[in-house]
């Protein structure tokens, strides 16, 4: 079952967590080269990519004796969609709507 939309904007929340999701961009990697351009201990990236895979974005498997990362790219379908949803609205036009609001109230516009 894929994650729910709060489970993914939860993971994307954190800036740490998409740092990873842009490295993973470029390839799989093991967790230890994933940990290591972030300062902080490996047991913190671990919990971040456990909440990643928590949300569907990332899966890891172990591959001899290390652990490696794979972007989900589907992953984030279902979040994309639905801001996608929020695209279909005009862009305001703030100066028209400030020159509206000063006709309606009779009051000077700028």
């Amino acid at each position: 079952m894929p994650a729910s939309l709060d489970t993914v904007f939860a993971a994307l929340a954190d800036p740490t967590r998409r740092a990873i999701l842009s490295m993973l961009l470029e390839d799989d990697m093991a967790v230890t080269d994933v940990a290591e351009p972030f300062e902080m201990s490996l047991a913190a990236i671990s919990k971040h990519l456990t909440i990643l895979a928590h949300a569907g974005l990332i899966t890891q498997e172990k591959r001899g004796r290390l652990k490696w990362c794979k972007l989900e790219p589907d992953a984030l379908k279902a979040a994309s969609v639905w801001m996608q949803g929020f695209g279909q609205f005009e862009p305001v036009n703030l100066d028209a709507f400030e020159a509206f609001l000063a006709r309606e109230f009779n009051t000077p516009s700028d």
